[in-house]
């Protein structure tokens, strides 16, 4: 599963970067890569029953508790 894994990104870096490089779209490939990472991170977290944080919790957490928006 984890080698079907690396294929499919390895599959979608060479579909999408080269005409990022060859129209020197520098910028949108950083934000491209590091998107890619965590997306590549999370799936193989989920891929070996490794828990993923809830980001709702983070949200509600600095909402509540960081800008005082209590909502009831």
């Amino acid at each position: 599963m984890i080698f079907i894994l690396i294929v499919t990104f390895i599959g979608i870096i060479l579909y999408e970067t080269p005409d990022m490089i060859k129209n020197k779209h520098l910028h949108e490939l950083k934000i491209f890569s590091i998107f890619l990472i965590i997306a590549f991170i999370l799936s193989l977290f989920y891929i070996l029953d490794i828990p993923i944080p809830n980001p709702v919790k983070g949200i509600e957490f600095v909402v509540n508790n960081l800008l005082h928006l209590n909502y009831n």
